[in-house]
């Protein structure tokens, strides 16, 4: 897979996707992720990307100019999603749906936004990780990458841990427990040393309800709401 981030400071992505599984996965040539500086393509000599906008008001905008150059300067995969509070929330969905292409690119904002034409014919459209406002696209860019890129075969190392988290279902994950058995007085379940694995299976989905029944109820009607399995799960364990 490859990703193309334009953005104005590209070391925070570089320096980022060179570490832990993305580094590894860059390696081993599952992955390939390249920043590309949007002031290369600037012109003056303070290379400016950005201008006051029309109309007026505070902040600055980025200017067309710079920032079509930059992304037509490289042969970069499409879609190019453009980094706004204005587009797509980003969710797990959306994670599978970048993770099934070759690639796609990320534009960062910064300052008061984009000029609107970036926006309306330079981009493929916009998303966003959430209802609230970053200095810039950065951060954004970087979780969308990582939540991408971990569910590429062969990034993980195990593939089937990938489709046991949470959001994978419709649920939150269940609780996990390693040693030692015993800490302070606080045991790990017993049915996870019982040995029964399909025991141990349907607690692990039990839990999983009733933890999203609890922080997330949201998702539950999401998924339509509780079937009779899902029921009879929960009163097998008391939850």
């Amino acid at each position: 897979m490859r990703i193309d981030v334009f953005t104005v400071f590209p070391n925070l992505i570089a320096d980022f996707a060179a570490e832990s599984l993305l580094g590894k996965a860059q390696d081993k040539e599952l992955l390939e992720v390249n920043a590309h500086d949007l002031r290369k393509e600037a012109a003056g000599k303070h290379k400016a990307v950005d201008d006051a906008p029309f109309g007026g008001g505070a902040g600055m905008v980025l200017m067309p100019d710079p920032i079509f150059a930059a992304v037509e300067s490289v042969d970069a995969p499409r879609p190019l999603l453009l980094m706004s509070p204005s587009g797509r929330t980003f969710d797990q969905a959306m994670a599978l749906e970048l993770a099934a292409t070759d690639g796609f690119s990320l534009l960062c904002g910064r300052y008061e936004g984009v000029d609107e034409r970036i926006a309306s014919e330079l981009c493929d459209g916009a998303v966003s990780i959430g209802d609230y406002v970053l200095a810039g696209g950065e951060v954004g860019a970087l979780v969308i990458i990582e939540a991408v890129t971990r569910l590429v075969p062969g990034v993980m190392g195990n593939d089937d841990s990938a489709g046991d988290e949470s959001f994978m279902t419709g649920l939150l994950e269940y609780p996990h427990y390693t040693r030692p058995a015993e800490f302070r007085g606080m045991s790990v379940p017993d049915v996870l040393r019982s040995g029964d694995h399909g025991k141990v299976e349907r607690w692990r989905r039990a839990q999983a309800l009733a933890r999203t029944i609890e922080r997330r109820p949201d998702l539950i009607e999401t998924r339509g709401g509780m079937s009779d399995g899902d029921q009879k799960l929960l009163d097998e364990f008391n939850l």
